[in-house]
């Protein structure tokens, strides 16, 4: 923490204030919060430092949120990020980022390019077979282990399955809820990423979170149904671009 100038802290914070704003609702700009840590605190360290913001976050959300939840929609997709959690543990660490990072980033395009062509055509079916479900969820869960992205995946599942805004919020609040906690022993005790150091620099953070999920809760309230899904799925596209070009 000492080696922190004051624009790393400036940087950290609005990365928090985003974490908050994405927490309440507004997906699709995680990526961002990743770029922003990574950038102050270096690729792997800020995994660590993510995490508990992270849950922090999820917790408002959950309760904020959680009469919308679907479970019938979470008990296709969380024994696959779960599996998919396990799988970044074993071999993430010496996954070359860079390669990682850009095949992730060509999934999500791939995937954006196909909602989108849903959106527009006005399609009203639901991808039913298990491997959409199972596809979906292994990446997430190696996602959110290795570097704390599986808000794209995740994003693409719920919008495929034409769940509403209000709902995909309050299922999405349980579904990462679930995982944060699922890899938080991993960082602890597996890939040391979190320690009282970290867990110090977040409690410096947590009122920039707070005030991001009183922001985002105001404009997830202004946002219609419609645009919220095109929303979502041009901040999706943004953000795997940014992770391509990071």
């Amino acid at each position: 923490m000492e080696n922190l100038q004051w624009y790393d802290w400036a940087l950290a914070l609005s990365g928090a204030f985003i974490l908050g704003i994405a927490k309440a609702g507004v997906k699709g700009i995680d990526v961002a919060i990743v770029v922003i840590m990574a950038f102050v605190f270096g690729g792997r360290a800020s995994t660590g430092i993510i995490v508990p913001m992270l849950i922090f976050g999820d917790i408002f959300a959950v309760t904020y949120y959680n009469r919308h939840a679907q479970w019938k929609i979470l008990k296709k997709f969380l024994p696959w990020t779960a599996i998919g959690v396990l799988i970044g543990v074993l071999i993430g660490k010496d996954l070359s980022e860079e390669l990682f990072k850009q095949g992730m980033a060509v999934i999500i395009l791939i995937n954006v390019t196909v909602m989108y062509w849903w959106e527009r055509n006005g399609s009203e079916s639901v991808p039913t077979h298990w491997s959409f479900a199972g596809t979906m969820g292994l990446s997430a869960g190696f996602a959110t282990m290795v570097g704390n992205l599986a808000g794209g995946f995740a994003n693409l599942f719920f919008l495929a399955m034409r769940t509403p805004k209000e709902q995909f919020i309050g299922t999405a609040a349980w579904l990462f809820l679930i995982m944060n906690l699922f890899k938080t022993p991993f960082h602890l005790f597996f890939w040391n990423t979190i320690d009282s150091n970290t867990l110090l620099i977040n409690l410096y953070l947590v009122p920039a979170i707070l005030l991001g999920l009183l922001v985002g809760v105001r404009l997830v309230k202004k946002i219609q149904e419609h645009s919220y899904r095109r929303l979502i799925l041009l901040l999706t596209a943004v953000g795997a671009l940014f992770i391509f070009f990071k």
